[in-house]
């Protein structure tokens, strides 16, 4: 999805869908594009469904779609966006490759919805732009790729890369395309259509609050447990974190009782083994370099707790 866009109408975006991508992505990025065509009257945007080989793609809740072409057959593009689900990376073959170059170089811009820019990443299309994914996905992609800056917006546009965090932040990024294409009024009435309460910028949160998440208020808490989102790699021994909270440890330890029926030690720990479970499954990191990125002092210590949390170790878990 172009930022610029100067062609005949209609404005033509490829999706190339990958096995196992997200339908809602998909859906939530193209039906926006339909209604506003409906609304204006006339066909303001046409989308190609593309897949691989040509034949019909599965998506991830089980539902199929018909592809119109193959890559072979698909030579131009004002945009694309690659569509994908869990290890997109897998799906990279030499023939792939070559083809989105080849758009690249012919001016085509390139996007990924949700894991889409993993792909494009390890196809060496992402050097020098700033991408935004699931939040769910953000930390795998920065172990994989820590020289290409990424941000937690709900989409990024850029003149010759666009991204989004897939899910309803797909539907966001192409709203603000139908805005800047053909004005504001039209996006807003689209947004109605779609019982879409507001028209979102891209730097709104992808996530809830973390009072809402918590389902607290509570000031020292919900700091607290800010400090240990953010500090999962090096863990903050749990006395600092009560000491910039303005508690006592002991105060600490009543505030997680009370309203997470939990300890502190136990939350911290749940944090990291969760990070440690995305980077396991979305990722081809070694497990031990998972456990020290995650906290862990040692590959033993890691992959006993993860055993204790989830019931295997974590070499099972890649596995499955």
């Amino acid at each position: 999805m172009r930022l610029d866009y100067t062609g005949p109408l209609p404005e033509v975006v490829g999706f190339l869908l990958l096995p196992q991508f997200s339908m809602m992505a998909f859906f939530a990025a193209v039906e926006p594009l339909r209604i506003a065509n409906r609304i204006s009257g006339r066909p303001l945007f046409e989308w190609r469904l593309i897949s691989v080989d040509g034949e019909p793609v599965t998506a991830s809740n089980g539902m199929t779609l018909l592809a119109d072409a193959g890559i072979d057959q698909v030579h131009q593009l004002p945009s694309l966006a690659v569509c994908s689900g869990f290890a997109p990376e897998a799906l990279l073959t030499r023939p792939l490759m070559a083809w989105l170059h080849r758009l690249d170089q012919a001016g085509c811009t390139l996007g990924g919805l949700d894991t889409g820019c993993f792909l494009l990443a390890a196809a060496g299309l992402l050097e020098g732009e700033r991408v935004t994914l699931h939040w769910e996905s953000l930390p795998a992609f920065h172990e994989r790729f820590p020289a290409i800056p990424t941000s937690d917006e709900l989409f990024e546009l850029g003149p010759r890369r666009f991204s989004c965090a897939g899910g309803a932040a797909a539907m966001d990024m192409a709203l603000e395309v139908i805005a800047r294409r053909h004005g504001t009024r039209l996006a807003v009435d689209v947004s109605e259509q779609l019982i879409h309460e507001r028209l979102r910028s891209r730097s709104d949160q992808q996530r809830m609050t973390l009072a809402r998440r918590l389902g607290t208020h509570n000031r020292r808490l919900v700091q607290a447990v800010a400090l240990m989102e953010r500090h999962l790699e090096t863990p903050l021994p749990l006395a600092e974190i009560a000491a910039r909270c303005g508690v006592s440890p002991r105060q600490l330890q009543r505030l997680f009782e009370r309203h997470l029926a939990t300890t502190p030690r136990r939350w911290y720990l749940g944090l990291r083994l969760e990070r440690a479970h995305h980077l396991l499954t979305e990722t081809d990191m070694e497990v031990l370099a998972i456990g020290l990125a995650c906290g862990f002092a040692s590959g033993t210590s890691f992959s006993r707790a993860f055993r204790e949390r989830y019931g295997h170790p974590p070499r099972e878990a890649r596995r499955q």
